[in-house]
């Protein structure tokens, strides 16, 4: 086939612009999707597998947008379309598929001797051999199947014998061809490895550290959470990239290094540092060349692998039930505790503090593999005198939080400075002693998405349906500028959203009007009152019985709550006097009425000891606490000889039962525990 042929229009000058897809009859856009789509994939092959692009992205992005339009318009379907790497439907699971030829591991070491023994295995079976050296590259291995030359499936590597099907989202890895080039085999079978670029991997790791979420520890597990995502958009979202090393089935070689120059050929990218030595000690000398080298490279290695080069005698030499015979894995030492300060992000917490974190080149800890480390706060990152580049100590804090300890290796000038305006809302950023704040309260993004997770979350207003990825997705469909917008949410409009049906609009659309007139204690907490857990809300809104009263109350007052010190009632206070938080409390409590606590406990249950546990049907735990409480009792998290009761509803915890199983501690369905209070006149009714 021809991916380019000369006269293609959208190959050498591609316009930048195109009139409107209305303009064409069916017949002319058949023909330009046609050649849009063998522009797209020469383009692809110049970028990924030649590394030489011939237009900039702008063009690109026109031509790809135009091939989107024309399908869209035309309903002009086709399986190999540069289009169907944004993603599909999400899967429920994985199916599992045989690999068309084992998928084996290597033998490997990290010692010279065992590497000597195996070519002197290799020798006295078949004689003096060249070798072929490639990197071991740290990602995730796959089997990908082209039939007539296009993208049939892939799968992961599993056991070596059934892999996962991941045909999905390897789809969306732009560097993996959906149609091969040239004179391609009618059946091909290659295997590659997926990997995450060392800088794309920082860059993505940057993102989730501002906007909260956790990083990654490594590019490798960044891979391997990305290839087998159940929602294929996701993945598509993702910088991966992949190399082909070898062909499993459908095509005949001499030589190792015959192989790695046909590959290319047909579309498929392979690695540049591939290097054919004469014997072992070049070999030995290239594996010393990459160790040297491997800082330097845009994704990660721990190794390099020797083949032997002519194919006939790997075939010869065979393989055991594991391993081939004719391969063998030089392994790198493990890395020290000092690493590479490859870039510091400024995370913005639900409250509002900026945390500097320093993104790492990855090293192992105390068995612990670790690509992140707080750098505490500005004054530490002047002490330290710490910037990007620098080599640094890493250490574990009670062997659970890394930090960085000190620069060994001053690769830069200066140190880093500590932004004066914050990262994801420019507002300016407050210095309180050595932290630092965003004073953008509730109106800072990053702040905003975090408190709108926290205020439906299962220990404030327990909204169903309101995690991480719903808020996530709400907020990038411009449904949320705010928390009271949650009261805004529509049916259609969460209809529209991707992934999203009538029926999980309307759940959700219910589970946030039922949170219109919270426990008061429960509100406390979900609008994020620092300080202020489930614990000490339910103890302000005992002692001030209204939101009015407690908002309103003064440093003063709230320290006649007991449990509340001066340093708490400041924090409290502060939060209340803010006037970004009253904006955004005013607009909340248009849609929401904080229920009136009781303040006149009773001695009813006095000396007891509860712990809930799952999900209760006429009322939260917050209020099941709040309610046992200004009875007498005391409501703890965890069952010990202590309890008295545990109170179990919908999918309780297994350590709870489990611990109340162990220490003899009767346990209570809802409607028991409702029984139980009512034996002894306390009211249970739902309000």
């Amino acid at each position: 086939m021809t991916d380019a042929p000369a006269d293609n229009p959208y190959v050498r000058e591609p316009p930048t612009e195109f009139p409107p897809v209305e303009t064409l009859d069916e017949a002319e856009a058949r023909e330009q999707a046609r050649l849009l789509r063998a522009a797209i994939r020469y383009h692809d092959y110049r970028y990924y597998v030649e590394a030489d692009p011939l237009v900039g992205d702008r063009a690109y992005d026109a031509l790809f947008s135009r091939l989107q339009d024309l399908e869209a318009a035309f309903d002009l379907d086709a399986s190999d379309s540069p289009t169907r790497r944004v993603g599909g439907e999400p899967v429920d699971a994985f199916a599992t598929v045989e690999h068309v030829a084992p998928m084996l591991s290597i033998d490997s070491s990290g010692e010279e001797p065992d590497v000597r023994e195996f070519d002197e295995r290799v020798r006295r079976r078949v004689g003096d051999q060249r070798y072929v050296c490639e990197p071991k590259f740290d990602g995730v291995s796959i089997e990908v199947v082209y039939e007539d030359g296009e993208y049939e499936r892939a799968v992961t590597r599993g056991d070596g014998e059934v892999g996962d099907d991941v045909t999905r989202n390897v789809r969306t890895v732009s560097s993996i061809p959906q149609r091969l080039r040239g004179d391609y085999p009618d059946f091909l079978a290659v295997r590659g490895e997926v990997f995450m670029p060392r800088e794309a991997f920082n860059a993505y790791n940057r993102e989730r550290v501002e906007r909260g979420d956790d990083a990654f520890a490594n590019p490798r597990n960044a891979t391997a959470g990305t290839i087998r995502q159940q929602d294929p958009s996701v993945t598509a979202e993702r910088p991966l990239d992949c190399f082909f090393f070898e062909v499993l089935d459908g095509a005949d070689f001499d030589t190792q290094g015959e192989r790695h120059e046909t590959l290319p050929d047909w579309g498929l990218k392979v690695n540049d540092a591939v290097e054919r030595v004469d014997d072992i000690d070049g070999a030995i000398a290239y594996r010393d060349r990459m160790l040297d080298r491997r800082d330097d490279l845009d994704y990660e290695i721990d190794g390099v692998v020797i083949k032997v080069d002519d194919l006939a005698a790997c075939e010869e030499l065979g393989s055991t039930a594991r391993a081939p015979r004719w391969a063998f894995a030089y392994k790198f030492p493990a890395r020290s505790e000092e690493t590479t300060v490859r870039d510091i992000a400024v995370q913005v917490g639900r409250t509002g503090r900026l945390t500097p974190v320093a993104l790492l080149d990855p090293v192992e800890v105390g068995g612990v593999m670790v690509s992140r480390a707080s750098l505490h706060n500005p004054d530490q990152i002047a002490d330290l005198d710490v910037n990007v580049g620098d080599r640094v100590t890493v250490e574990r804090a009670g062997d659970v939080i890394p930090y960085v300890d000190s620069v060994v290796e001053k690769n830069s000038e200066g140190h880093f400075q500590f932004p004066d305006h914050c990262p994801v809302c420019d507002s300016a950023v407050e210095r309180d002693g050595p932290m630092a704040f965003c004073s953008g309260g509730l109106a800072c993004d990053a702040q905003l998405q975090r408190a709108v997770g926290h205020y439906g979350s299962r220990s404030a207003l327990d909204i169903e349906g309101l995690g991480e990825k719903t808020v996530q997705q709400l907020f990038d469909a411009g449904l949320l500028a705010g928390l009271p917008d949650l009261y805004e949410l529509t049916i259609e409009d969460l209809s529209e959203l991707e992934g999203w049906g009538e029926t999980s609009a309307e759940n959700l659309v219910a589970a946030v009007d039922a949170a219109r007139e919270p426990d008061l204690a429960d509100f406390l907490v979900a609008i994020g009152v620092p300080e202020v857990g489930p614990t000490v809300a339910r103890d302000l809104a005992r002692h001030f019985g209204t939101f009015e009263t407690v908002r309103d109350a003064s440093r003063e007052d709230l320290q006649d709550v007991e449990g509340i010190g001066e340093v708490v009632a400041n924090e409290i206070r502060e939060f209340f006097d803010s006037e970004r938080n009253q904006q955004v409390i005013a607009g909340l409590l248009e849609h929401v009425t904080p229920q009136e606590a009781e303040t006149d406990a009773g001695s009813e249950l006095d000396g007891l000891t509860f712990v809930f546990t799952g999900s209760l049907a006429e009322m939260t735990r917050g209020e099941a606490q709040e309610l046992v409480e200004r009875h007498g009792a005391n409501a703890t998290s965890s069952v010990s000889g202590n309890t008295d009761y545990l109170v179990a509803g919908e999918n309780p915890g297994a350590s709870k039962t489990e611990g109340a199983d162990a220490n003899d501690v009767p346990v209570l369905d809802e409607a028991e525990f409702r029984a139980f209070l009512e034996e002894r006149g306390i009211e249970t009714e739902a309000e």
